[in-house]
């Protein structure tokens, strides 16, 4: 069951069927993410085949993960299958 932690808190959990795995990242649905941990960052990036990313600083505890997860609300259509899941890293750990 992929688990994403950070700072000994669980932030998001699903089973190995409902995430998606793209380059590597995996792509958590939002119902089995933590919403409690995630603040809106103002963070945006590019990708040339999956679109505009939004961001998510990760709060635990007081302690700040600026920008440590990120979402495809309207990706292009090549990543369609990612739109408005929850991916993770700068520290944020997946166990599988």
């Amino acid at each position: 069951m992929p688990t994403a932690i950070w700072n000994k808190r669980i932030i998001a959990e699903a089973a190995e069927n409902d995430v998606i795995v793209v380059e590597g990242n995996v792509y958590f649905p939002m119902q089995y993410v933590d919403q409690h941990y995630l603040r809106p960052s103002e963070r945006q990036t590019v990708c040339g085949w999956k679109g505009t990313a939004s961001y998510y600083d990760v709060v635990v505890d007081g302690q700040i993960n600026p920008n440590a997860a990120w979402t495809y609300l309207q990706p292009k259509e090549a990543a369609r299958q990612i739109a408005g899941l929850i991916a993770f890293w700068q520290g944020v750990h997946i166990v599988p």
